[in-house]
């Protein structure tokens, strides 16, 4: 199983899970009126932070938009300490203050990936 399939398959996106799309279309011919369904997609953010900017963009979709975010966090540890050391602060208050949660996906000489979700999403790590 790929890393795409193993995360599609944590956040519920997996083929065997899908519910069937239901067709509103009929009822939008038959009334004036339209009731949203609620939303049940959200993006995930795929980025790597370098600014301050950045990581308060990252804060962002977490606490306002609700979104994922998978951030590479090597280019700052490259930086030096002080824009690791940043970084590292804003996740301790996702973590703390907003629930967020935060897992390691890989680290090594150039890449130290961390997945982010809001406190809507739970994540299991296993193995």
């Amino acid at each position: 199983m790929s890393f795409m399939d193993t995360l599609k398959k944590n956040l519920g996106f997996d083929e065997e899970t899908r519910e069937p799309v239901t067709n509103y279309s009929d009822d939008l011919l038959e009334n004036d009126y339209y009731i949203e369904p609620e939303q049940a997609f959200y993006e995930i953010i795929l980025i790597r932070p370098r600014t301050d900017d950045d990581m308060d963009y990252v804060f962002d979709q977490i606490v306002e938009e609700n979104n994922p975010v998978i951030i590479d966090l090597g280019f700052l540890e490259n930086e030096g300490p002080d824009a690791f050391q940043m970084a590292g602060e804003k996740i301790k208050i996702l973590r703390k203050k907003h629930n967020a949660e935060a897992i390691s996906i890989c680290k090594g000489a150039e890449k130290n990936m961390v997945i982010l979700t809001p406190s809507r999403i739970k994540m299991i790590k296993k193995g």
